[in-house]
């Protein structure tokens, strides 16, 4: 029981030192500049959609991480949502002026 119970705090933290995709998921999410925010957006998928590319022809199960990326993606697609909502267009910005 002792062991499930830690089960939900610490089943993905070894991915955070094993995959790369991670890495530039997070450096996106925390991304303060607008200007190159869909670049890293688009990088961070890009390493998303390889690794579970990888992962599909891996032996073995990788359901944990195949659940973080699936998760990962959702977030990234919600973000960049946000980021096109929140961008003035060229109609709204000659309204504003």
């Amino acid at each position: 029981m002792g062991a499930t119970s830690q089960a939900p705090n610490t089943h993905l933290s070894h991915l955070s030192n094993t995959t790369p995709w991670r890495n530039l998921y997070i450096a996106a999410l925390f991304e303060a500049d607008h200007s190159i925010l869909p670049d890293k957006i688009a990088k961070a998928e890009a390493a998303l959609v390889q690794r579970a590319r990888e992962l599909f022809y891996a032996p073995g199960d990788h359901i944990e991480e195949e659940v973080a990326l699936d998760d990962a993606m959702y977030a990234l697609q919600a973000l960049r949502s946000t980021y096109q909502r929140s961008r003035p267009t060229a109609g709204s910005a000659a309204i504003a002026a």
